[in-house]
């Protein structure tokens, strides 16, 4: 047996061996991965200027303002009081409810469209009466909704020929730039159009971007409301603090507890199980009588489903037990690491704020990548297109009209077709202007992935530098650094750029392919190819395992490189084989840990929720005139906004915690390793790990003096 345990040591290399100058995380390293930190920078460089390129050259009123049918843009400008754009055929409109395509690109309407200062709020329509008289006689009021330049003499049914003014308009309101009609509207009688029709067109839409209304009174809510939501992120600070604090106290308790709760919930779904199953069995339900069927539900009613439960759920409980009796002992040492994790963050409490550091540098990175995608270089890479276009090209005088051909829209158009126009079609699609453009947007992309993985790479290895030092440290606190996480923040910046730049670029390139694999999925979808989505569905698996284990690798790495200076690959390497010498304890800690910290994460946001539902509801009485719930149109948006944030902050504190968990359990495995309780080899673990593993430090090094 020692030998094939010898065997297997040998496999996933040697053990650390004892080295008398190593004191916690090396002061005296040198600058780690040069090549990929030079690289780093020069893409950081690149990224820089495509910000620079799109913020000189970029137009954001493309994204911001919607334009005309000659192109201009409604809101600024010469169309500076004249902000929403009517279309005269809204029906003709190739409608989606995607917001973004449609606030980017607008909608496809090949139908006269012109700038207006406020939408129509009556309906009216061109009676057959009319088409007789002048525009000035008939569109009196409505002449601002014609196309600018229209002469006022000229007969109504020119201009409706010619598609120079509306033959109808209905109430609409302003949504994203643009006129919508009512739902609710009564319609004219006119060909193809009907209530049914503006509600299957527009109902999408209208009730996506919905009125205007209601975002006045979600702004109402949060000023009315705006301060007792920083209560209750308060109060989800101050638990989670306290969780985590109180974790030396109650770890022990707390763990079995929960072991004992999942013992009892398996418990109770074998006894559900055997009900269900019993009850069917003498029913005679069987899955013979009801064959093979697409209708899961009907499954429920049979009794091999409640049989396989069951079965199910008795092997996890009988694991469980097992686990419970046979690793009671690794179980123990977690919770002594747990223990041990909560007094090294009492001890350096600054870790605990370190969050806000990294939340304000992805702040930075997302804002800036924002501020890239609201400034596309359209204007200058991709000029915009005008074509010829015409309401009817089977008119007389239309035969040999240039539909479809280039124009320009400052031109006059002479022509004998009826309604001829130069509209604009979009942005010109090809050239190497284009493919220029596109390979500018993947670089952004990349980019944005790239420096928001390096920037929660450098939070894993500045918090685990700041607890290392402080497992390193014989004499707690005495031999802990003054400053252990600013120490740690300037030790990562100056040495580990370029390793931390390696594992977010790895991490970085398969985010990516998963990107591209979810794109593929999404057009593909309705292929309807069985064989195909399988495919797929195999290979975003697989990536998405592959993702989770770079995590894991990456996030032991920069432990091992905030603790020994090497570089990224040699640390990878070396924290892979010492947990795999230890993969029974890993699997332990883990499972342990993050019981504790979902229980944990669950008494915070459901604390919050729960106060914050009874608080904004108003069921908590005799709280005083000064502690009143506000009132509000939706008490449900401060409930939401408090659970949200309370979720983030205690996500943010238990990352820390987690963090600090992995520390800890690193550097105890390798001070095992390294150390044999000797006074020239003492153990610098904690007494209750001590007492857990039948060891002892034999004999005193504190008279003598540590480097540190």
């Amino acid at each position: 047996m020692g030998g094939k345990q010898d065997q297997d040591e040998e496999a996933y290399g040697k053990p650390a061996k004892y080295d008398p100058s190593f004191r916690g995380p090396i002061r005296n390293r040198s600058c780690t991965d040069i090549i990929c930190c030079v690289l780093f920078f020069v893409f950081i460089l690149g990224y820089i200027a495509v910000g620079i390129l799109a913020w000189v050259y970029g137009d954001p009123k493309r994204v911001l303002y919607p334009r005309n049918s000659t192109g201009a843009y409604c809101g600024i400008g010469e169309n500076k009081e004249k902000p929403y754009l009517l279309y005269f055929n809204i029906f003709s409109c190739v409608l989606n409810t995607n917001i973004i395509a449609i606030a980017q690109n607008g909608l496809t309407c090949p139908t006269p469209q012109v700038c207006v200062s406020s939408c129509p709020t009556v309906p009216w329509t061109v009676e057959p009466s009319q088409f007789s008289q002048t525009v000035e006689q008939v569109f009196a009021a409505n002449r601002k909704f014609c196309l600018p330049g229209v002469p006022g003499n000229m007969p109504v049914l020119q201009s409706l020929q010619q598609e120079l003014c509306p033959s109808f308009l209905l109430p609409s309101t302003p949504a994203l730039g643009r006129c919508f009609p009512w739902t609710n509207s009564t319609v004219p009688e006119l060909p193809g159009i009907s209530n049914t029709s503006i509600s299957q067109s527009i109902s999408g839409i209208f009730d996506s971007l919905n009125a205007r209304d209601i975002s006045v009174k979600i702004f109402e809510d949060f000023a009315q409301s705006w301060y007792w939501i920083l209560v209750a992120l308060g109060v989800a600070l101050v638990l989670s603090l306290l969780f985590i604090l109180l974790l030396r106290l109650v770890a022990g308790p707390l763990v079995f507890v929960l072991i004992i709760g999942v013992l009892g919930v398996l418990a109770y779904g074998i006894y559900h199980c055997w009900e269900e199953y019993r009850v069917l069995r003498d029913k005679g339900a069987s899955i013979s009588q009801l064959g093979f069927t697409t209708n899961l539900s009907a499954y429920r009613n049979v009794q091999e489903t409640w049989l396989a439960a069951l079965i199910i759920l008795a092997v996890l409980e009988g694991i469980l037990l097992l686990m419970l009796i046979f690793l009671r002992q690794r179980i123990c040492i977690a919770i002594a690491l747990l223990k041990e994790a909560s007094r090294a963050v009492g001890y350096i409490m600054s870790t605990m704020f370190y969050p806000l550091v990294t939340f304000a540098l992805l702040l930075v990175c997302i804002a800036y990548w924002a501020i890239i995608a609201l400034y596309p270089l359209h204007t200058w890479l991709t000029p915009p297109e005008y074509v010829f276009w015409a309401p009817n090209s089977s008119l007389p005088g239309c035969e040999k009209a240039p539909m479809n051909t280039s124009c320009n829209p400052m031109e006059q158009v002479n022509s004998s077709c009826p309604g001829l126009i130069c509209v604009f079609q979009g942005y010109r699609s090809t050239g190497l202007a284009q493919r220029s453009l596109f390979n500018l947007q993947i670089y952004a992309v990349l980019g944005l992935f790239w420096t928001i993985n390096w920037v929660l790479a450098l939070g894993q290895c500045v918090l685990a530098g700041a607890f290392a030092s402080f497992y390193w440290a014989f004499h707690k606190p005495r031999d802990i650094p003054t400053f252990p996480l600013g120490s740690a923040f300037l030790r990562t910046l100056r040495y580990h750029t370029g390793s931390l730049a390696f594992g977010a670029l790895i991490l970085t390139l398969v985010q990516i392919a998963r990107v591209i694999l979810e794109y593929i999925d999404h057009k593909l979808r309705g292929a309807q190819n069985p064989l195909t989505r399988c495919i797929l569905c195999c290979f975003k698996c697989c990536l998405w395992c592959l993702e989770k284990f770079i995590k894991f690798l990456n996030r032991n790495a920069y432990i091992m490189i905030a603790i020994y200076g090497k570089n990224f690959c040699v640390s990878a390497k070396n924290a892979f084989m010492l947990l795999m010498r230890n993969i029974v304890r890993v699997v332990v800690l883990d499972k342990v840990t993050d019981l504790l910290l979902f229980f944990g994460k669950l008494l915070v946001v459901g604390g919050v929720g729960v106060l914050s539902f009874f608080f904004f509801t108003g069921r908590i009485p005799g709280l005083g005139k000064n502690f009143e719930n506000p009132q509000l149109n939706y008490y449900w948006l401060p409930i939401m906004v408090s659970i949200l944030g309370a979720y983030l902050i205690a996500s943010g504190f238990f990352s820390v915690f987690g963090m600090c968990v992995d520390t800890l359990f690193l550097c105890f495995l390798e001070d095992l390793e390294r150390n044999d309780g000797s006074a020239d080899r003492p153990y610098y673990m904690s007494k209750s790990l001590l007492k857990i593993l039948g060891k002892k430090n034999k004999g005193t090094p504190g008279d003598k003096k540590r480097k540190k």
